[in-house]
């Protein structure tokens, strides 16, 4: 073999090698980014754990100003609790949620369907009591005007639906969409019957913000450590990381064998 085919065949492997070295390298980026990625994301659920816990014990006295107008059919301890499904069904599931909060819509969209088929086939009622937690942690009111917005919905008979829409549409937690009305009636819109003349006026006068800064103080009261909190027989199922849209079905299936 001659010197110059020996050199060519040594220059291929030197750029077989530096190719691999390569490849090896942007494999290691790739996992550095993956990880510093991974990290992020649970740092920012940390700051917003962190962030609720803080404000757990705020209150704002400017929403808690005027009359409490509680909004049709809310029922409990100061009429805070909206109820939907049948009031005969034999289980009930309570739920503190904010509009703002992520968690409670991740809550929402792993069983929201389950919690329809239920509460459709009379076996379960939900009571919903509204939280502004993340007004207060990150700033804000669109936690608060969303909650009224969904109180002027129960006046209208249309609670269940426009709650859903609310979660569909939930903004980045940082982003406080929801403070602005416009876009409140906006996403109306998507809830047949829903856009009238009533519920604009409920929701641009702000009708049921004190209700909702009395639903608020009665989640502080209760000592709760965040949002979601959802009751079932006596426990939050929510911190029960066993727990599955299937299992609470056979629970809620259960209770109603059981009585």
């Amino acid at each position: 073999m001659s010197e110059k085919n020996r050199e060519g065949k040594r220059t291929a492997r030197e750029r077989l090698a530096d190719e691999r070295e390569k490849q090896k390298a942007a494999e290691k980026r790739r996992r550095t980014l993956i990880v510093g990625a991974s990290v992020v994301c649970v740092l920012g659920l940390a700051a917003v754990i962190g962030v609720v816990a803080a404000n757990a014990g705020g209150d704002d006295e400017s929403d808690a100003a005027g009359p409490v107008v509680a909004p049709s059919g809310a029922l409990g301890k100061d009429g805070t609790a909206i109820p939907v499904g049948k009031q005969s069904a034999k289980a009930t599931l309570t739920v503190w949620e904010d509009f703002r909060c992520p968690a409670c819509k991740v809550f929402e969209q792993a069983y929201s369907p389950t919690i329809h088929e239920l509460t459709d086939a009379g076996q379960l009622k939900v009571e919903y009591h509204l939280v502004t937690l993340i007004d207060g942690g990150m700033g804000g009111t669109g936690s608060g005007n969303a909650a009224n917005a969904a109180a002027c919905a129960q006046d209208a008979g249309k609670f269940a639906a426009y709650h859903d829409v609310l979660f569909r549409n939930q903004p980045m937690e940082s982003d406080d969409a929801f403070a602005d009305n416009g876009r409140l009636l906006e996403l109306a819109g998507k809830v047949e019957g829903l856009d009238t003349p009533a519920f604009r006026s409920c929701v641009e006068d702000g009708k049921h913000n004190s209700w909702v800064a009395k639903s608020h103080e009665a989640f502080q009261k209760g000592g709760f450590g965040g949002t979601p909190t959802v009751v079932f027989d006596g426990r939050n199922i929510y911190q029960d990381r066993s727990m599955t849209p299937e299992k609470f079905k056979q629970m809620v299936e259960e209770a109603n064998k059981g009585q």
